[in-house]
């Protein structure tokens, strides 16, 4: 009879610690983490498009062309150009016919890598659905490595996602390793970031989407700075 009334004791402890467990990774992912302390400035997305403008002079001319842009210049230019939901279409200053890394800014590979559904067990989610539910992108720079910062609506609840990792280039597409990631302030394990960025990247339906511009040789975060080589 006491080992029987040791047991039901331990049972109810362990109920209830698994309650407060679960509750406390429920806290934490609902809990937005506080998000990067970035720069805007309209005269820096103008000057991104004029650097990419002179780097397709450049290149028409014979000449070897790179861009480099800070966090600054990264951050204005994606709020001036990416398509977040509820905001309008925006139009880029850019020539039609100037060539520009469209899917290779970390900016792109912040939605790319928003697979939240995936980290949180769900089917890979195609690039156009995981886009459709950001509301907020912020990039941060440090280093080699590019912070993205998404709030993104699940289920009518926004939450936010932090990435960390290292941004490269592999056989003509875009190739990210993770390196740290928290889903609101709960951190995300090394696997699940893995696995999740591995399934958005290998996806039949996202793969040519992170395909390079053919006149693209590389893109890399270089002492802060996300830089765009050209072939």
């Amino acid at each position: 009879m006491a080992d029987l009334a040791q047991l039901k004791k331990f049972y109810r402890i362990f109920s209830w610690a698994s309650l407060a467990g679960l509750a406390l990774v429920l806290i934490l992912v609902l809990r937005k983490s506080p998000p990067p302390d970035v720069t805007y400035d309209p005269a820096a997305a103008v000057r991104v498009e004029k650097k990419f403008a002179a780097a397709d002079e450049a290149r028409a001319a014979g000449q070897p062309a790179q861009v480099q842009l800070d966090g600054t210049e990264l951050n204005s230019f994606l709020a001036r150009n990416l398509e977040l939901e509820g905001s309008a279409p925006r139009t880029s200053a850019v020539a039609p016919n100037a060539s520009r890394p469209s899917g290779a800014t970390p900016g792109a590979l912040a939605t790319e890598a928003l697979s939240a559904q995936a980290a949180a067990g769900a089917d890979t989610a195609t690039l156009e659905q995981v886009q459709s539910t950001v509301k907020d992108v912020k990039i941060d720079l440090v280093g080699d490595v590019v912070k993205a910062y998404v709030i993104f609506d699940f289920h009518g609840k926004d939450l936010s996602l932090e990435l960390d990792g290292h941004l490269g280039a592999q056989d003509g597409y875009i190739k990210f390793q993770p390196v740290s990631g928290k889903l609101g302030s709960l951190p995300l394990p090394q696997s699940t970031l893995d696995s999740a960025v591995e399934k958005m990247m290998s996806s039949p339906d996202n793969r040519e989407k992170l395909r390079l511009p053919p006149d693209i040789s590389g893109i890399e975060i270089v002492d802060g700075q996300a830089v765009v080589s050209y072939k």
